[in-house]
Order: C-alpha cells, then structure tokens, then sequence
C-alpha cells in the first residue's frame, strides 16, 4: 500500500466548511502521481509518445466530512490489474477514521490509434507491487 497525507485548505472546503466533493477526486490524482514517481521510470509517464493513460471509469463513496484544517492520510492500492488496465482504490482516512473511498480505473492506449495497449513491463511491476489482493 502507497501512502500520502495531505492537510485541508480553506479554499478546499465548500461554505459549508467542508472539503467540496470534487477537491477528493484531485487529491487522489496527486496521490496517484506520486505513486507513479515511485517507480522510477527512465520514461515521461504523463507525456509519452508511444502510450497515454486515460481514465475510463470514477466512483467516490462518502463516509464522513473532512474540514477545513483536518490532516488526512490517502491509501492507495491497485484494486484490480489486468493486461491493458488497472483499477486504483483510495482509501481516504482521518484518524483512523475512513471518510472516503475513490477507485478510478486507467487503461492504456496507444498514442498513435488509441487502441488498447498491454501495459508496459517496467510499469506493470510498479503496478503488481502495489496490488492488493
């Protein structure tokens, strides 16, 4: 499992003083970034020219508010992982505490013809690393 925390800002929450639904799904990419870089790729993920890595699918489950000030810790984990796509969950805590749950799923396609594309090996171990079976 990947971790990040991240604190809450005020121009985070909505007026009525909590994290506004939308501000999740960016934490999450953040979080997702990250865990990217943690592989170490000799390649530009995010501008490459034989692939790019779209997302096909979103899901947020809301458990409990996160407030302006609050530290939460995002946990992040390949949920499913297939040939061509994988499917991240995140696990948004506070204390402890679960508030939410985003899953995204990305799959890989060709730059050229957006046909699906099987995963790069180099990224395919980053990925099966993080898996969560």
């Amino acid at each position: 499992m990947f971790a990040v925390k991240r604190r809450i800002n005020f121009f985070d929450c909505d007026p009525a003083g909590i994290i506004f639904y939308s501000r999740l799904f960016d934490f999450c990419h953040s979080a997702y970034e990250q865990l990217i870089e943690s592989f170490e790729l000799d390649e530009d993920y995010w501008d490459n020219p034989l692939y790019v890595v779209p997302i096909i699918h979103t899901e947020c489950d809301y458990y409990k508010p996160i407030k302006y000030g609050d530290e939460i810790e995002i946990q992040l984990s390949v949920s499913n992982l297939k040939n061509s796509s994988f499917e991240l969950t995140y696990s948004l805590l506070l204390n402890d505490e679960k508030c939410a749950v985003v899953k995204t799923v990305h799959v890989f396609v060709s730059r050229e013809d957006w046909q699906k594309m099987n995963i790069p090996d180099n990224i395919m171990i980053g990925l099966q690393r993080q898996f969560a079976e």
